[in-house]
């Protein structure tokens, strides 16, 4: 009964469009009250969820996407691949899938880097007359590599949650990460020679050089934090604090797009965004346990193990179900509510939480792109002016590429397994 009150209060805070944190928080209230259980259970759950240092990495990523957004990295990475794709047909749709690879190595965050591309990258495909809702959707997509690329949100709240190596998940991201975007970049290319879109033109030696002599700093960060955290010079929140620091004196220093006047604004919005993932953690964790204090995870692990003992047919039930759910959760909630609960069906097949991981985050990649709670895709259809209907139609093909690398990770082990240390 625990159970139905939490799920059925969920449901109708959601339908009453209030924030996810809050309905997730309210609905358990809600349970806690008809359970009897002490008051105190409601701000104590919520305290210890976020009382966590690896946790201290949410912030300093938030606040280093903030920073890169106002330091004028965004816009020196989308003139450094310009000077290399500018000859190829369909050059504009090139810039948005390869940007969004080396800005997903920055922010950390799909949605933002949908937003920075978006704001950039839309305009100037409508003067030259792409398709509207390729556009957008090709941005959309793009952007959304974010959440798998490390340094992921998403990914260091999967493994603060699981106690999985949140330095294992982030080299292991970069591959299904780079092959999506690098699917991207072809069916760009295929949809470009199709519509007869144009070049913007090669750019000489000299050029190439300049801009990449001008890129270069933007291009390091993510080097540096895959090379700290995997170098054992840094953990994953330490690396959150130095790629920070370094964001705010490139912008500051080097690129000069950053004033003191810059700074309250810039701190502002990433305690803000901040502010938002750590009530979604907080009032999820409160849930989790109370589902757990019911021993609800047990209960589903036992009747998904009850339809079939196929390891390869229960992999793609599971998929079906986080695709399902990444289209009414975001990913922050959807895991740390899911992650539990799939949990111990996942150790019983022996599969690594490093590549379960994956699986999950890919998973709800997709769920950013579909309604009818597409963060990502509200984004591109409001910066572009595309209808969400037509946008849907138009993510079809991106989707398949996803599903592909899906399938892979989910099917072959090796592909994420790899990058585990011994």
């Amino acid at each position: 009964m625990l159970g139905l009150v939490l799920f059925g209060g969920f449901a109708v805070f959601l339908f009453l469009g209030l924030p996810v944190g809050f309905g997730l928080a309210l609905a358990s209230l809600g349970a806690i009250t008809y359970n009897n259980y002490p008051i105190a259970v409601f701000a104590q759950r919520m305290f210890t969820a976020v009382d966590s240092f690896p946790l201290m990495a949410i912030p300093l990523f938030m606040l280093a996407g903030s920073l890169m957004s106002h330091g004028g990295i965004t816009s020196r990475i989308i003139s450094f691949t310009l000077a290399f794709v500018g000859g190829i047909r369909g050059s504009l749709g090139h810039v948005v899938s390869i940007s969004g690879i080396i800005l997903g190595g920055i922010s950390g965050s799909g949605v933002a880097d949908v937003a920075a591309l978006g704001s950039v990258m839309i305009p100037e495909m409508k003067k030259r007359n792409y398709s509207d809702s390729y556009s957008a959707a090709l941005v959309a997509c793009s952007g959304s590599i974010g959440l798998i690329i490390p340094p992921s949100i998403a990914i260091i709240i999967y493994g603060v949650t699981t106690q999985a190596s949140i330095g294992d998940l982030f080299v292991a991201a970069i591959a299904p990460g780079v092959l999506i975007g690098l699917g991207f970049l072809a069916y760009s290319y295929y949809f470009a020679v199709k519509k007869g879109y144009p070049t913007e033109g090669q750019v000489g030696g000299a050029e190439k050089w300049r801009r990449f002599k001008d890129a270069i700093w933007a291009l390091l960060m993510p080097v540096i934090i895959i090379g700290g955290i995997r170098g054992g010079i840094f953990t994953p929140t330490e690396g959150g604090a130095v790629i920070s620091v370094y964001a705010f004196l490139v912008g500051l220093f080097v690129y000069k797009e950053i004033t003191v006047r810059n700074i309250p604004v810039i701190c502002m919005e990433a305690a803000i965004g901040t502010a938002t993932i750590a009530t979604i953690i907080a009032a999820t964790s409160l849930f989790g346990w109370l589902l757990s204090s019911e021993q609800i995870p047990q209960h589903i692990t036992r009747v998904l193990l009850g339809i079939t003992e196929n390891k390869y047919l229960l992999l793609l039930l599971i998929n079906l179900l986080l695709l399902v759910a990444g289209m009414f959760l975001d990913s922050g909630p959807a895991i740390m509510l899911l992650a539990p609960i799939l949990f111990p069906v996942i150790v019983s097949l022996h599969v690594h939480p490093v590549q379960f991981g994956l699986l999950m985050v890919i998973n709800l990649t997709i769920g950013l792109l579909t309604p009818p709670v597409g963060t990502a895709m509200y984004v591109a259809s409001n910066i572009s002016g595309v209808s969400m209907g037509r946008l849907t139609r138009a993510f079809v093909p991106f989707w398949g590429i996803m599903l592909a690398v899906l399938m892979l990770v989910t099917y072959i082990p090796g592909f994420t397994t790899w990058a585990v240390t011994r």
